[in-house]
C-alpha cells in the first residue's frame, strides 16, 4: 500500500497562521457559510488534509480564503499544494480582486466565465483583504490612451442615453422578478454591446467620462444579481470593477457610491473590517459636491457602520443629518447611479430602520421598514417592498407583537409571487423558524402563515 505525500506547503502555511486545527476546521466551516454552504470540517480534516489527502474542490477554495484572511495575503490553491485535476485549469483564480490599469481587462474574461458557470466563480468566498482595495485606490485613474476603434462610429450622448435605459430596463426587471432573472442578458449585453463603446471613438471626453460611468452602472447591478444569489465573492469581484470604472470615469461622486455598496455588503456580511473607512470614504468624495439628496444616501450608509462599531450617539446624529438632507432641495436633479435602489426616500428610510434596529430601538426600525415599503411603487420594487416587510415583522416580534408580525409577513409574502431570490427564499425560511414556536403552541395565525410559507417555497 503506498503511503500519501504530507503536504508541506499547506502545514507551512498553517503554521505561519498560527491557527490550530480545529481553529482553522472553524474558519473553514464559516467561510463555507457566507457562500450558502454548509460543510462539516472538523480538526481530524485538517489532519489529513496535510498529511496529504485532498479536500475536495469546495473545501479547498474554503479552505485558501480562511487561510488568505489570516495571513493578510491573497493564496491560490497552487500556493496550498492543491492545484490538481478537477479544478480550473489556466484561470487565475484572483480575478476580479485587483484593481489594474484596465477594467475591462478584467471583466471581459471575467464575463465569459460566469457564462459558463465556472465553479470557482459561483462559489468564491468574500475577500477581506479585496474589501480594502479602494481605500488605497482613492486618487483617480490615471487618463490612459488606446486606439481608436477603425471604422467604428464617433459615440455620442445618444450611445449613453441608450445604454443607461437598457440598464434601468434590466435594473427594474432585477428589482420586480429578482435576480436569477435577465442575469444572463446582462453579461452578454455588457460584454457584447457595452465594451466594445467603452473602447471606441468619442465625440467628447465628458460623453466618454459618461459612457464609462453607465458601464460602471451595468457591473454595479451584475454584482447586485450574484449577490441577490447569495454568490457574495463574485458579487464582491464585479463591485470591485464597478469601483474602477467609476473611478476612471472622473465623475464626482460614482466611485464613491460603489464605495458605499461595498460597505453595505460587509456589514450585510458581519464583515465590519473596513466598513466604517469605505463609508466614510465614499461620503468624504461626495459632500458639497453632490445634490443634497445624494448626500442622504451617502451619509445615512455612514451613519449605519457607526452604529455597528458602537458610535450609537454619533450614528444618531448622522440618520438625522440625513433626513434632514433628503428634504433640503427636492427639486435637485439625482445622477444616473444614484437611483440604484429606486426612490431616494425608500432607501433612506430602510437604512434608518437598521440604524435605530442596531441601536435597539425597534419600535422606530418597524415603522422606517413601513415607512420604506410605501415609499416604493411595489409593482416595480416588489422584492426590496417585500424584504422591508420582513425585516419590519421581525422588530415587531422583538417587541413581543406576534400578531402585527405576522400581518407584516403576509403582506410581505404578497409581494413575493413571481421573485426568483435567493434572499426572499432565505427570509422565508427564517419566518419559518420564527413561527415554530407559536405554532407548536397552537396559535392559529402562526400555523395559517405557516402554511402560507410553505406553499410559497415548494
Amino acid at each position: 500500500m503506498s503511503r500519501r505525500t504530507p503536504n508541506q506547503r499547506l502545514r507551512e502555511l498553517v503554521s505561519e497562521s498560527g491557527l490550530t486545527h480545529a481553529a482553522l476546521a472553524t474558519e473553514v466551516r464559516r467561510v463555507a457559510a457566507e457562500c450558502g454552504v454548509t460543510v462539516r470540517t472538523n480538526k481530524s480534516a485538517v489532519t489529513h488534509w496535510i498529511a496529504g489527502i485532498k479536500p475536495s474542490e469546495a473545501n479547498g477554495r474554503f479552505l485558501c480564503v480562511a487561510l488568505s484572511r489570516h495571513l493578510g495575503r491573497l493564496l491560490t490553491l497552487a500556493d496550498l499544494g492543491l492545484a490538481e485535476d478537477g479544478h480550473d485549469h489556466g484561470v487565475d483564480e484572483s480575478i476580479g480582486l485587483t484593481l489594474g490599469t484596465d477594467p475591462l481587462e478584467v471583466l471581459l474574461p471575467m464575463w465569459n466565465l460566469d457564462m459558463d458557470r465556472r465553479r470557482f466563480l459561483t462559489s468564491s468566498a468574500y475577500s477581506v483583504a479585496a474589501a480594502a482595495l479602494p481605500l488605497a485606490h482613492v486618487r483617480e485613474l490615471a487618463a490612459r490612451t488606446r486606439a481608436a476603434a477603425s471604422g467604428g462610429r464617433i459615440a455620442g450622448m445618444a450611445e449613453v442615453a441608450a445604454v443607461r435605459d437598457m440598464i434601468s430596463v434590466l435594473s427594474e426587471m432585477d428589482e420586480r422578478h429578482g435576480g436569477q432573472h435577465g442575469r444572463s442578458a446582462l453579461v452578454t449585453y455588457l460584454r457584447d454591446d457595452v465594451a466594445p463603446l467603452c473602447r471606441g471613438r468619442f465625440r467628447t471626453e465628458e460623453v466618454h467620462q459618461q459612457m464609462l460611468s453607465a458601464a460602471s452602472r451595468g457591473v454595479h447591478l451584475l454584482g447586485w444579481k450574484c449577490y441577490d444569489a447569495g454568490q457574495q465573492g463574485l458579487a464582491q469581484r464585479y463591485y470591485l470593477q464597478s469601483y474602477a470604472m467609476a473611478a476612471e470615469s472622473g465623475i464626482t461622486g460614482h466611485d464613491g457610491f460603489v464605495m458605499r455598496t461595498m460597505a453595505m455588503q460587509g456589514l450585510k456580511l458581519h464583515r465590519p473590517e473596513y466598513c466604517l473607512a469605505l463609508a466614510e470614504t465614499g461620503l468624504n468624495r461626495a459632500v458639497g459636491k453632490v445634490d443634497s439628496r445624494t448626500e442622504a444616501l451617502f451619509r445615512i450608509v455612514y451613519a449605519h457602520t457607526l452604529a455597528k462599531t458602537g458610535n450609537h450617539h454619533t450614528a444618531l446624529s448622522e440618520t438625522d443629518r440625513a433626513r434632514h438632507l433628503l428634504t433640503e432641495a427636492p427639486g435637485d436633479d439625482m445622477p444616473f447611479w444614484a437611483l440604484t435602489w429606486g426612490p431616494p426616500a425608500a432607501s433612506l428610510y430602510s437604512r434608518t430602520a437598521k440604524v435605530y434596529e442596531t441601536v435597539g430601538n425597534h419600535h422606530a426600525a418597524a415603522d422606517h421598514y413601513a415607512r420604506a415599503a410605501r415609499a416604493r411603487p411595489t409593482d416595480t420594487y416588489a422584492r426590496i417592498a417585500a424584504l422591508d416587510l420582513v425585516d419590519g415583522a421581525e422588530m415587531h416580534l422583538k417587541r413581543g407583537s406576534i400578531e402585527q408580525a405576522c400581518t407584516t409577513w403576509h403582506r410581505a409574502l404578497d409581494h413575493m409571487g413571481g421573485v426568483g431570490s435567493t434572499r426572499t427564499r432565505k427570509a422565508i425560511t427564517k419566518m419559518r423558524n420564527h413561527l415554530m414556536p407559536f405554532r407548536v403552541r397552537g396559535m392559529r395565525a402562526a400555523a395559517e402563515l405557516d402554511t402560507r410559507a410553505r406553499e410559497f417555497l415548494a
